[in-house]
């Protein structure tokens, strides 16, 4: 069993990490000579043209990530299972900085850090408390189930959307076209977690956020993003700030990234950037996951978390 490891990034401690998770297999790396006809898997993020081609013996491809869209549009595509990363550090850390975001809008601390630039002593004002303010979360998956969670240990009016219809106990759950409208009018604020696909490509627009809703205890919607910046229509955020159709963002993502430095995101006054860092898949924990499908996978059991290639993820 040969594994090729197809990234745009240092290879060596990717090596590394896999000969200590996978000890006595051949691992290889593009730009290096390799038997590919003993290539039997692939672990890559942002595979270059060509470089998935002649593989004979392929078995299966594993993103080094949670989302699949930089395969999706892959010229050649094998025909092969496709298998997202899904693990508990990756879905910890979203959770964790969903909370930290909710909270900060919650209890308005970009005010009080204005405050503390002026020096302003200014105690009078009273946030409403997380019951008041409903959440909603585009994308109820793995992340979005667990974020949903920890928001309502903290009290938030938590629901969720869905492409298709889902059951979680505990939440309501919009599903589909005609379950959005709806979900997006009971929101104060969105979360956006979905996957990008054709279908869900420039979704968060003026047209949405026009739905969502004018009667929340934060004094109109908020939208934070740290799903994949093509879901982003930037310029339709920027005038939905000016006007008023949204309070605020926390946008992790971008329609290009890095983010250029003319970009007038980055000094909007309502607009709170990280640098496509909520949820970084820990190196060490993507190895031993990869690994541990691939003892799945040969002792006869299916792989876990297999993208659907109808449905891009």
């Amino acid at each position: 069993m040969s594994l090729l490891i197809a990234v745009t990034w240092e290879t060596q401690p990717w090596m590394e990490r896999f000969k200590r998770h996978l000890p006595g297999r051949e691992i290889a790396v593009l730009g290096e000579d390799f038997d590919r006809n003993a290539i039997r898997y692939v672990a890559t993020w942002g595979p270059k043209p060509g470089s998935l081609s002649g593989l004979p013996n392929l078995e299966a491809i594993f993103s080094l990530g949670a989302g699949v869209d930089h395969l999706m549009s892959y010229p050649g595509l094998p025909d092969v299972p496709i298998v997202r990363v899904s693990q508990d550090d990756l879905t910890h850390r979203m959770s964790e900085y969903m909370v930290l975001h909710c909270l900060m809008y919650l209890r308005d601390q970009r005010r009080y850090d204005e405050d503390q630039k002026a020096r302003r002593w200014n105690p009078d004002r009273s946030p409403p408390i997380a019951g008041d303010v409903r959440v909603g979360i585009m994308g109820f998956g793995v992340l979005g189930q667990d974020s949903a969670r920890k928001l309502k240990m903290m009290g938030f009016d938590v629901a969720g959307w869905s492409r298709t219809a889902k059951s979680v106990e505990r939440f309501e759950v919009y599903a589909g076209e005609k379950g959005l409208a709806p979900f997006l009018n009971r929101t104060d604020i969105l979360i956006s977690l979905v996957p990008l696909t054709p279908e869900t490509r420039g979704i968060l627009n003026r047209s949405l956020f026009e739905k969502l809703a004018r009667d929340g205890k934060l004094g109109g919607p908020v939208l934070i993003n740290a799903g994949r910046g093509k879901l982003q229509v930037e310029v339709d955020i920027l005038s939905c700030l000016d006007d008023g159709t949204l309070k605020a963002a926390t946008l992790d993502v971008f329609e290009t990234e890095p983010l250029p430095e003319d970009s007038p995101l980055w000094t909007h006054p309502r607009v709170t950037i990280t640098p496509h860092n909520s949820a970084v898949s820990e190196p060490e924990a993507t190895a031993r996951y990869i690994a541990e499908q691939i003892r799945r996978h040969e002792a006869g059991k299916p792989f876990e978390n297999l993208v659907d290639r109808t449905r891009g993820y």
